[in-house]
């Protein structure tokens, strides 16, 4: 199957990233490169791409679409990686980073992939085909705790608890294998009356999805390290699909600006708090209704962006002289 990709918030994400033709950008969902060719287009000869993606097909489809740059490096990897994979690359720090959360459309439509509670199809739903566990595993081998733990927690699955009992009690007879017999698994479980929010395997297939590619857990930490590897007026773009990518996107970015706790009647911060950045919209940016109409298989995407700043040394001075006038003038020692 051909890999097709349309990338979403196109215009708005690279308006974002606010590309400088000489620089170096990091990719780190690379897909079938659709926000990549974007942001090649507006690079020059001495400016570069990096691509990082775990799905192998996609990395052969990105360097295909992209056969006419020489500047792209392609990076069989994971963006929870991205200062180890910038590191080896001997780059220090890079201008911007895109990351494009969540399954692709192509990985979806590929039935064999195992994604999707269409069809039946191996239970597989691995990102990495090469590593890691399959969504087999997690169904078969997992305790009804543990399940009902994480169809709730990465689902929010209401029913969570009695589809956990379902999968055990039908795993009884025989290991669930396909996608199919998952879907009807989680249908038996769920009351006709109460399946009418789109397809009522969708949030166990999202959840099981999530805990087989660890999607959720090192999100806070890969966030935080992207900034790190930002250079002074570098930019972090991120699309988030749902509402745990948002979440911890958010938290970590409100963490990583920092907020001064001085009291309001103080002329200037004397806390000391450190900022790594500022979050440059403080509203998400959703999806067109256009946008949507073409992508009623996957919820709306929300998009966030921050960008870092560091001062200069001679601000770093200043700031250190008022900090030490403050604290005189305030009878600190």
């Amino acid at each position: 199957m051909e890999f097709k990709h349309e990338p979403v918030l196109l215009k708005e994400c690279i308006q974002a990233l606010n590309i400088k033709s000489d620089g170096i950008y990091v990719d780190g969902t690379l897909g079938g490169a659709g926000h990549s060719e974007e942001i090649l287009k507006k690079l020059s000869e001495n400016g570069m791409l990096i691509g990082i993606d775990r799905d192998e097909e996609a990395l052969k489809a990105a360097s295909n679409r992209l056969s006419k740059y020489n500047n792209v490096k392609y990076i069989h990897g994971n963006h929870d990686d991205i200062k180890q994979i910038l590191e080896e690359l001997n780059i220090d720090k890079v201008d911007g980073i895109l990351l494009d959360l969540g399954v692709s459309s192509y990985q979806l439509d590929e039935r064999a992939r195992g994604f999707s509670y269409m069809g039946n199809s191996p239970l597989d739903m691995r990102m990495d085909t090469s590593t890691g566990i399959t969504a087999k595993d997690v169904v078969n081998n997992y305790s009804e705790e543990e399940l009902a733990d994480i169809i709730w927690n990465y689902g929010e699955e209401k029913f969570s608890r009695q589809i956990a009992k379902n999968i055990c009690k039908f795993r009884k007879e025989k290991q669930i294998e396909t996608t199919q017999e998952l879907v009807n698994i989680v249908e038996n479980s769920i009351p006709k009356a109460m399946q009418k929010d789109g397809h009522p395997a969708k949030r166990t297939f999202q959840a099981i999805r999530i805990e087989v590619n660890n999607e959720i857990k090192p999100l806070y930490e890969t966030i935080k390290n992207s900034v790190y590897c930002l250079k002074q007026g570098g930019r972090l773009v991120v699309i988030t699909f749902h509402s745990l990518e948002d979440r911890a996107v958010k938290n970590a970015m409100v963490d990583l600006q920092g907020k001064c706790t001085c009291p309001s009647e103080l002329p200037y911060c004397v806390c000391n708090y450190e900022s790594f950045g500022k979050i440059i919209n403080k509203k998400p940016i959703v999806a067109s209704e256009e946008e949507k109409e073409r992508m009623l298989k996957m919820d709306v995407p929300k998009f966030e962006a921050v960008g870092k700043f560091q001062m200069t040394e001679q601000e770093r001075e200043k700031s250190r002289r008022d900090l030490l006038r403050l604290r005189k003038e305030f009878g600190e020692k």
